[in-house]
C-alpha cells in the first residue's frame, strides 16, 4: 500500500490501477466519471464480461463488485477476492463490506468477522452497525449487543441494539436502556413554554414499542407509540400499522378519522381489502376526504384500488374531481389522470383533457405538454409529437431533450435518440452512454463516463469566511 491510501496491485493475469478511497467515495456518491451499477449490470446482459473484467482492473469499483460476485457465482473464490483486494486495501468502507458479504455468502463467516472487527473497534457507527449484526446472524448476538450498548445515544446503532436484542434474547435489557434514555430527556429549548424535548436517541420511544410488541405487551406499545410527535415515516404510519397487525380495527378506525396525512385511513383500507371488503376500504378513503378535506393525501391510493378492482372509470372521475379543485391541476395530479386514461385505452380523452387545460391556462409548460409525447405516441401519432416537442418554447432546453428521447427510444429509434442528447454534452451523460451501450458501441460509452469530473470551485461558497457576518459585508 503506497502513501495516501493508495494502492496498485498484480495478482496472476489481473492488474489493478491505483486506486484512492477519496476517489472512490466522491465517484460512487455522485455517480459522476464512473460506470454506474446499473450499466455494469446491462454490460454483463449483453455479453461484455471481458469489459467489466477490464474496467475492474481499472479502478471502477461498480465493475470490480459486479465482477466479483460473478466470481463467486463461478465458485472462483479467490480471483473473486483478488479483485476486490486493492479496493479493500483503501480502507473504503463499501469495499470492505463486499468482501465481507462475499465471504459470509460462501460460508466463510470467520474470515469475514477478523476483517471486520478492527475496522468496527475504531468506531465508526458504519463498520459498527454491520459488524454487530454479522455477529447476531452467526449466533454471537449478546457480543454484539455488549458492542451496540454505548452507542445507544445514536438513533442508527439503538435500531441495531434493539434487532441484535431479538436474536440474543436480551429484550429486556434493550428494554432498560431505552427506558434509561427516554427518562434523560430534557426541555428542547430554554423556552418555559416549549413543550418539546430533546431525545437522544429521538427514536427512543418508537423502538421501545416495537420491544413490547415483541414481548407481547401490545397495550404498553400503543401507549408508546401514541406519544410520539409523529408516527408517519415514507408514507406509513407506524401506529396504524401496529393496530392492524393485532386486529385492533376499531382503534385504527377512530385513528384514522383523526391523523392527518392519511396513512392511517390508508391502512384501514388496506385491511378492509385484505378482508374482502372492498366497498369498506373505499368508504374508509372517502370517508376521510369528505370529512378533513383530504383528497389531496388519499387521492393515489383511492385511485389504485378502484382500479384493482374493475371501477377505472370511477378512479378517472376522483383524479378529475382533484384537479378541478382550485390549485387542483398540479403536474402530478393532471400526470397520475393521464396515465389512467392511458391505462383503459382513452390515450385520446387524455389528450383532449390536456387541449382544455391548455386553453384554460392559455399556456402549457413542458411539464404539462411531455405528458402528450408518450399519448401520441400511443394514438399513432408519434412524428407529430416529435415535431411539436421541437418547435416547443422549452424545445431546445436538456430537459426537453430527454422526454424527447425517451419518446424515439419507445419507438425504437435509438439513433435518432441519442442525436437529440447529443446536443446537450452536459446533460443526461448515464443516458447517452446507455443508448451507445444499446448500439454497440461501448467504448464511446465508456469513455463518456469516464471523463473526470469537474473539480470542487476553489472558493467554497459556503465557507464562512467568505460571508461575514460583521461590516463591511
Amino acid at each position: 500500500m503506497t502513501a495516501g491510501g493508495r494502492w496498485a496491485l498484480s495478482v496472476t493475469a489481473f492488474r489493478v490501477r491505483a486506486v484512492d478511497a477519496a476517489d472512490l467515495e466522491r465517484r460512487a456518491r455522485t455517480s459522476s466519471g464512473c460506470i454506474p451499477s446499473t450499466l455494469v449490470a446491462r454490460l454483463l446482459e449483453l455479453g461484455h464480461e471481458r469489459e467489466v473484467e477490464r474496467q475492474a482492473g481499472r479502478g471502477e469499483w461498480f465493475c470490480a463488485l459486479a465482477w466479483a460476485h460473478l466470481l463467486g457465482e463461478r465458485r472462483q473464490y479467490e480471483w473473486a477476492l483478488d479483485v476486490l483486494a486493492p479496493y479493500v486495501a483503501t480502507g473504503w468502507w463499501p469495499a470492505v463490506r463486499g468482501r465481507a458479504e462475499l465471504l459470509e455468502a460462501w460460508g466463510r463467516t470467520d474470515e469475514a468477522i477478523v476483517l471486520c472487527r478492527s475496522r468496527a473497534q475504531g468506531g465508526d457507527r458504519l463498520f459498527v452497525e454491520f459488524f454487530a449484526r454479522l455477529l447476531a446472524r452467526h449466533g454471537r448476538g449478546e457480543e454484539a449487543f455488549a458492542m451496540l450498548c454505548p452507542g445507544i445515544e445514536d438513533w442508527f446503532l439503538a435500531a441495531a441494539l434493539v434487532d441484535v436484542a431479538a436474536t440474543a434474547g436480551l429484550d429486556e435489557q434493550a428494554a432498560a436502556l431505552l427506558e434509561a434514555r427516554i427518562g434523560a430527556a430534557a426541555p428542547a429549548c430554554d423556552d418555559l413554554d416549549c413543550g418539546r424535548m430533546r431525545l437522544e436517541p429521538f427514536n427512543a420511544v418508537e423502538l421501545l414499542a416495537d420491544v413490547r410488541e415483541r414481548q407481547g405487551r401490545i397495550d404498553e406499545a400503543i401507549a408508546l407509540m401514541g406519544r410520539r410527535d409523529g408516527t408517519s415515516v415514507n408514507g406509513r404510519d407506524a401506529l396504524a400499522d401496529l393496530l392492524a397487525r393485532h386486529d385492533r380495527i376499531g382503534e385504527l378506525r377512530a385513528y384514522a378519522a383523526t391523523e392527518y396525512h392519511g396513512h392511517a385511513a390508508q391502512r384501514l383500507a388496506e385491511v378492509l381489502e385484505e378482508r374482502g371488503d372492498v366497498e369498506g376500504a373505499i368508504a374508509a378513503y372517502r370517508t376521510f376526504a369528505d370529512e378533513s378535506d383530504g383528497l389531496w393525501h388519499v387521492a393515489v391510493p383511492l385511485t389504485e384500488l378502484l382500479v384493482r378492482h374493475g371501477r377505472a372509470d370511477e378512479a378517472i372521475e376522483v383524479m378529475r374531481g382533484l384537479a378541478g379543485r382550485p390549485g387542483g391541476a398540479e403536474d402530478w395530479i393532471i400526470n397520475t389522470l393521464c396515465d389512467l386514461y392511458a391505462g383503459q385505452g382513452r390515450a385520446q380523452d387524455a389528450l383532449v383533457y390536456l387541449d382544455d387545460l391548455k386553453e384554460r391556462r392559455g399556456v402549457e409548460d413542458w411539464d404539462f405538454f411531455r405528458m402528450r409525447l408518450p399519448l401520441m405516441a400511443r394514438c399513432g401519432l408519434t412524428d407529430e409529437a416529435v415535431e411539436r416537442a421541437r418547435v416547443h418554447p422549452e424545445g431546445d432546453t436538456w430537459y426537453a431533450a430527454w422526454s424527447l428521447a425517451e419518446l424515439l427510444c419507445e419507438a425504437g429509434r435509438t439513433e435518432e435518440a441519442l442525436t437529440v442528447l447529443e446536443r446537450h454534452p452536459g446533460h443526461l451523460v448515464p443516458f447517452r452512454a446507455e443508448l451507445l451501450v444499446e448500439l454497440g458501441r461501448v467504448d464511446e460509452a465508456l469513455r463518456l463516463l469516464q471523463q473526470p469530473p469537474q473539480p470542487d470551485p476553489a472558493d467554497d461558497p459556503w465557507n464562512a469566511a467568505a460571508h461575514p457576518d460583521e461590516p463591511p459585508f
